[in-house]
């Protein structure tokens, strides 16, 4: 019987309810676990016989009590032992569980946490307190989400139905009423996007979900598309929103900012040059420009857009305005 993390996860919770029946006198059954840990009862069956033919457990069944009891009490699962490695991962998925604090899925999170927690076995005592002074993770900044819109959307996932959302675009102040089939739902730099087929739009749109107001569920049904991608709008691209042609595009980088560059991946298809003046050129495909352009912005003199030639003239228009403004207000402060 394969071993996965699932039924390790099993086999620890057995071993825990075996030891806590044999103390209170209740034992445990096939029934009564596999009802506390929503599985069936030929899930706990089958764990039950694998400890005790590939573990050597002792398990016998006490058929007046109708329950299972170990006939040697100080049996031990030393093969299912947490190591320091498994020890220490554990407390940085605590650590990086509060990145979500300020999501409706927090709470859900944390009680499969406090799942994995529970099933521990009692010989394993952890005091990780270390991890809190020798490691951190910082949390993006956020958008908050309404737990109920969160719920609904997720039921509509869950059961291929159609959503009507009110939705407010950006820097608007009313809101419009969009009935949505939702494919998919992806997070990207601090904020949940949802990914579905627009029925005002007649196209797959992407929504940012602190920006539904309302959800409702509704009773169409509707069916994802076999062609339908969601790397594309999760991770092929160049950022969260998606456009129906490609673009290849060419930004050359200084020699200071060069060392940045070459050290990480900004796209899964992108091209590295290094230039005889020790800057870089990168090159990738892109499906929308918005977010190219606020990267190529961040970088400051130190990028210079090549290709293609809408985005150089987009990133010169805000630059060009940038500089006005500035202007402005330099005048108005010396006047």
């Amino acid at each position: 019987m394969a071993r996965d993390k699932t039924q390790l996860l099993r086999l620890l919770f057995i071993d825990r309810k075996i030891r806590e029946g044999m103390r209170s006198g209740i034992m445990a059954n096939c029934s009564s676990m596999a009802a506390e840990y929503e599985v069936s009862a030929k899930s706990i069956l089958r764990d039950i016989d694998y400890l005790r033919s590939q573990r050597d457990a002792p398990i016998a069944y006490d058929a007046k009590k109708r329950g299972y009891y170990y006939t040697e009490e100080n049996y031990a699962l030393p093969a299912l032992s947490l190591n320091e490695s498994d020890l220490f991962a554990i407390c940085i998925a605590e650590k990086a569980l509060r990145m979500h604090e300020d999501t409706p899925i927090y709470r859900k999170l944390q009680k499969v946490f406090r799942k994995i927690e529970e099933s521990l076995p009692e010989k394993v005592s952890i005091h990780p307190a270390w991890v809190e002074d020798k490691l951190s993770v910082v949390p993006e900044q956020q958008t908050r989400l309404q737990p109920e819109v969160w719920e609904t959307v997720s039921a509509g996932l869950n059961t291929n139905q159609t959503l009507n959302i009110a939705y407010r675009k950006p820097g608007g102040q009313a809101s419009s009423q969009r009935r949505v089939d939702p494919y998919h739902l992806v997070r990207y730099q601090g904020e949940w996007y949802l990914i579905g087929y627009c029925h005002r739009r007649h196209a797959i749109v992407t929504f940012a979900m602190s920006r539904i107001e309302t959800a409702l569920l509704l009773a169409k049904k509707f069916s994802v598309p076999e062609d339908f991608d969601h790397a594309r709008y999760g991770g092929s691209q160049f950022g969260i929103f998606s456009g129906e042609r490609e673009v290849l595009v060419k930004v050359w980088f200084a020699k200071e900012h060069a060392p940045y560059v070459l050290e990480r991946e900004w796209h899964p298809q992108q091209s590295l040059v290094r230039k005889k003046d020790g800057g870089v050129e990168i090159s990738f495909p892109a499906h929308h420009l918005y977010e190219v352009k606020r990267w190529v912005l961040s970088w400051g003199s130190g990028a210079k857009v090549l290709a293609p030639q809408e985005l150089v003239d987009s990133v010169q228009q805000e630059l060009a305005s940038a500089l006005a403004d500035y202007d402005r207000a330099q005048r108005r402060v010396t006047a």
